[in-house]
C-alpha cells in the first residue's frame, strides 16, 4: 500500500479528529467523556495552532480526490501550545493515530520519520513527546525509528494518568 505523508487539508480535518478519538477512546487508553476527548477531536484547532499531518492512501480516491484518511500526528515544536515536554530545541509528536484498517501497514512508522525529517528541516536538535505506558504498539514503532526511554522526564499530568517520555538526539 502506498502512503503519502502531507499537511491535513480541510477535507480531512473532520475525518482525522474521528480517527484520533476512535484510536484513543476505542483502544482504551482515554475514558469517552473525559475533558480530552474534545480536545483529540478537534482537529481544526490542531490544524491552526500546530501542524497536522494526515497519511494518505493516494489511490484511494472513494473519499475524494485526495484520498482517505489512514492516521494523523499532530507535530509541535517545544515552547510552543500543543507542546507538552519538549523543549524549545526540540519537536514534539502529540495524538499518533492509526485507523484500526490501517495498522500494521506503516501508518504510524511513517507519520513519526516524517515528523523527525520536520524537526531536522526546523533545525531542531532533537525530539521529545509523552506516551501512556499501555500503549505498547506505539513504543514499537518510536523504538524502531530510534527514539529512547527517558524516565527523567516522565510526568504525571493529572495523578492518576503517568505519562512516559521518548526522546531522540540528532
Amino acid at each position: 500500500m502506498d502512503i503519502l505523508i502531507r499537511t491535513a487539508t480541510a477535507a480531512d480535518l473532520d475525518p482525522a479528529g474521528a480517527l484520533t478519538v476512535e484510536a484513543f477512546v476505542g483502544d482504551g487508553h482515554t475514558q469517552p467523556g473525559t475533558p480530552y476527548v474534545p480536545l483529540l477531536a478537534d482537529a481544526h484547532r490542531r490544524a491552526t495552532e500546530a501542524e497536522l499531518l494526515v497519511a494518505v492512501d493516494p489511490a484511494d480516491l472513494s473519499a475524494g480526490p485526495t484520498g482517505r484518511v489512514l492516521g494523523c500526528v499532530t507535530f509541535a515544536v517545544g515552547g510552543t501550545e500543543w507542546a507538552d515536554i519538549a523543549t524549545p530545541e526540540e519537536g514534539e509528536i502529540r495524538m499518533l493515530a492509526a485507523s484500526p484498517a490501517a495498522r500494521g501497514r506503516g501508518v504510524g512508522e511513517a507519520l513519526v520519520r516524517t515528523c523527525v525529517q520536520r524537526s531536522l528541516d526546523l533545525g531542531l536538535t532533537g525530539m521529545a513527546f509523552s506516551t501512556r505506558p499501555g500503549m505498547k504498539a506505539a513504543h514499537r514503532i518510536y523504538e524502531r525509528v530510534g527514539f529512547r526511554r527517558a524516565p527523567e522526564r516522565d510526568w504525571y499530568p493529572r495523578p492518576e494518568i503517568e505519562l512516559w517520555v521518548y526522546s531522540l538526539s540528532f
